[in-house]
């Protein structure tokens, strides 16, 4: 059995030099930011950390496939990096420091390809987070200095705190009823957005989060590490693992009921 542990410890290398090339331009009076055509912004510190990341693994990895944000599949075969060189553009952007890199590793498996590494590395905060297959989920400054992982054990959802980025998306789905009700049953809702509130839930501070309009870039990472975290990651259709082009994460003891409220239709 793999434990993709040596795959781990390369994806802290991919992340360390990711966080050097974004923090040197963070908050940079002439960064360089451009309108992609879906008409979201790429900046200049998005395209260099995902050259660099690119580079390490042509050299480390040369067999294996790369997926990214900025510029697409490269290579083929059953392993395959997926890359969110800076996830939260429009914070990094505007000086917000909630952004991170996104870093995975997917194997093709029956189904489809599932993550089995993750690495969410937020610099701008002094946090980071990841993940391996079996080995459990981990936030700290290294592999040898960090803390295990583990979500919550609410089990009411008048007790839960519920995040997500906006209410973006949920209206032209047809779920912004069941999303307005599920914010009046639960406890507390915030909108900390992204990658932020996948590692809450992981951590075992918030206990749901949702969101309507993704790519797998977005929750490839945040997958595996809510998942070997102990908590449930699916989509909004409730099929496991990050394919369905939006999320639902939770502590797993809500997750049903939690996905209840956002399949509603009015």
């Amino acid at each position: 059995m793999a434990d993709y542990l040596d795959d781990l410890r390369l994806a802290h290398v991919l992340a360390d030099a990711a966080d050097a090339a974004t923090m040197s331009r963070f908050k940079a009076l002439d960064l360089k930011v451009e309108t992609k055509p879906d008409m979201t912004p790429v900046s200049e510190a998005d395209k260099a950390a995902e050259e660099l990341i690119r580079g390490h693994l042509q050299r480390a990895r040369p067999r294996d496939a790369v997926l990214g944000e900025e510029y697409g599949i490269e290579g083929t075969g059953p392993r395959r990096w997926v890359i969110d060189p800076i996830d939260g553009t429009k914070n990094y952007v505007r000086g917000v420091p909630v952004w991170a890199t996104l870093i995975s590793l997917m194997e093709a498996a029956e189904g489809g390809f599932r993550p089995v590494v993750g690495v969410v590395s937020a610099p701008a905060l002094g946090r980071r987070w990841w993940a391996a297959q079996d080995h459990g989920a981990f936030t700290g400054r290294s592999l040898t200095s960090a803390s295990r992982l583990k979500v919550s054990g609410v089990s009411r959802l008048s007790d839960a705190s519920f995040a997500y980025s906006s209410l973006t998306g949920w209206d032209d789905q047809g779920r912004l009823g069941g999303f307005l009700d599920l914010t009046r049953e639960v406890w507390r809702t915030r909108a900390y957005g992204d990658f932020w509130p996948y590692m809450m839930v992981a951590e075992g501070s918030v206990d749901l989060c949702a969101e309507p309009e993704l790519s797998l870039w977005d929750m490839a990472a945040n997958a595996i590490i809510v998942t070997e975290a102990g908590g449930t990651f699916t989509g909004l259709d409730g099929r496991p693992g990050p394919h369905s082009g939006n999320a639902a994460a939770s502590n797993g003891v809500l997750h049903d009921e939690f996905l209840g409220y956002l399949n509603q239709r009015y």
